[in-house]
């Protein structure tokens, strides 16, 4: 008698169902038709084992069909989200790295999709009837708006500086300012890359002055290319002296000797033209005398990602004939952004209004503001009483290692713990990020910062900010 009472409260619950009762279900047969059988049936299997314990332990739970089918519904809804997914950059970052850097302009994107529907003349010349190069769907325009003699596109600058050292460099010696061996995100280290081209580096110079007098005297029978590399990330002030490209083009001349110009981000215009902080050009680069120029695509060009060498036109052809070019070449779809974006250089007039990148880091600061102030009562109703919300005056950056010292006065929304500290900041954050269209700020000086120069889309804020509050409200969060 014992055993039996021992077992009467688990008999007296309703059993887990079988996985065809739950199949028989009316979302299981949705699931089934949305994601196919296979994975339903594996997804209502996962739901019924992940409530087997605490049933068994003797929790109330309800144990459906129908809830089961639901659960099973949403694990398929979530393993079918991208991992890449759109999301809102509201860090103050503009050209944000980990965020995908440049939004591509309308006509770049539409050239993509093209380019994804049909087959395209990617290495084939059509005059001709014969194979042709997949550079030159973008060569003429880079000739055209720097100046250049030739033109060779690859992967990203990274790539375009490892086929320029390799091509010209292999077993030779590459001159460099100890000022500029520059360190960027994910660890690139100029060395390191020199190495893995083959070349030999000589550093010239100290860390904060360097002379031309080092690089004349540094030049020998083994020397390959004088480099400049733009220190992006960086800037030493104070007690410096830099050759620029302009005074070292006319020794290289002299002495026979390549000067290569790594740019880093790749500026077409006078960014002046629209307030913000002059940048070197890529046609100063070539007009300074630099035999090459690399620069970046993705970045302040605002295209996507991409490396880009310009120069003289022997020694591109060196680069184009290089076995590691095929490795590091462009696809279809970079190759038809690529130009599309180029094409809208020839109308500069019009380059802020169509230019995702340049149209987001010339946003007035006031328009910004009164974003805000639209935008606040929203937000302090999705997230409640725990915490306070305020328009502030912000300084965006443009990231990327684009002009790294260089502000923008931008505005957004400051939301501060009125308790539970900076725990309730971290979680507040957290649930942002786990939206269907994520919020991503910044946490800085015990507040959570809303930058709205970045903001792309004002209704799908909105929409984020209405998600906020139903899951506020679901989890009982005050």
């Amino acid at each position: 008698m014992s055993d039996q009472s021992s077992l009467a409260p688990a008999n007296a619950r309703a059993p887990l169902p079988s996985v065809d009762r739950v199949l028989a279900a009316e979302a299981a047969q949705i699931a089934s038709e949305r994601h196919g059988r296979t994975a339903t049936v594996a997804a209502v299997r996962a739901a019924l084992s992940e409530l087997r314990p605490a049933w068994l332990s003797g929790v109330e739970l309800d144990v459906s069909p129908e809830r089961i089918a639901a659960a099973a519904s949403l694990r398929l809804e979530a393993d079918e989200r991208p991992s890449q997914r759109r999301v809102l950059n509201l860090t103050g970052t503009v050209l944000h790295t980990n965020l995908g850097r440049a939004l591509l302009a309308e006509e770049a994107i539409a050239a993509v999709v093209a380019a994804m529907r049909s087959p395209t003349a990617l290495e084939f010349n059509l005059s001709g009837g014969a194979r042709g190069e997949r550079d030159d769907h973008v060569r003429g325009l880079l000739r055209e708006l720097t100046g250049a003699e030739d033109a060779v596109a690859v992967n990203n600058n990274a790539a375009a500086v490892l086929l320029t050292l390799n091509s010209l460099s292999d077993g030779r010696e590459t001159i460099v300012s100890r000022g500029e061996l520059i360190e960027i995100g994910g660890a690139f280290r100029m060395p390191s890359i020199m190495s893995r081209a083959g070349a030999r580096l000589v550093e010239v110079g100290t860390t904060n002055r360097t002379h031309l007098a080092d690089y004349a005297d540094a030049i020998g029978p083994a020397t390959a290319l004088l480099m400049k590399v733009h220190p992006s990330n960086y800037r030493i002030e104070g007690f410096t002296k830099e050759v620029t490209a302009r005074e070292l083009a006319p020794v290289a001349r002299e002495r026979g000797v390549p000067l290569v110009d790594d740019l880093g981000s790749g500026v077409l215009v006078d960014l002046t033209t629209w307030g913000l902080q002059r940048e070197r050009t890529v046609q100063e680069a070539v007009a300074d005398g630099a035999d090459l120029v690399t620069f970046s695509g993705d970045k302040l060009l605002g295209g996507p990602q991409a490396g880009v060498v310009v120069g003289r036109r022997d020694l591109v052809r060196r680069l184009a004939k290089n076995h590691l070019k095929r490795a590091l070449r462009l696809d279809k779809l970079r190759l038809a952004g690529l130009e599309a974006t180029l094409r809208l250089y020839r109308d500069p007039d019009r380059l802020a209004e169509r230019l995702p990148t340049l149209a987001l880091l010339t946003r007035p600061a006031e328009k910004l503001k009164r974003l805000a102030e639209r935008f606040r009562p929203s937000l302090e109703g999705a997230i409640g009483s725990q915490f306070s919300v305020a328009t502030v005056d912000l300084e965006s950056q443009i990231g990327s290692g684009a002009l790294p010292l260089a502000s923008i006065p931008s505005a957004g929304l400051a939301i501060e713990a009125l308790s539970g500290g900076g725990g309730a900041l971290t979680r507040l954050s957290a649930a942002m990020r786990a939206l269907a269209t994520p919020i991503i700020g910044r946490i800085a000086d015990d507040r959570l910062l809303l930058d709205l120069r970045g903001l792309d889309d004002e209704a799908e804020f909105g929409r984020s900010l209405f998600e906020l509050g139903l899951a506020a409200g679901a989890e009982g969060r005050p």
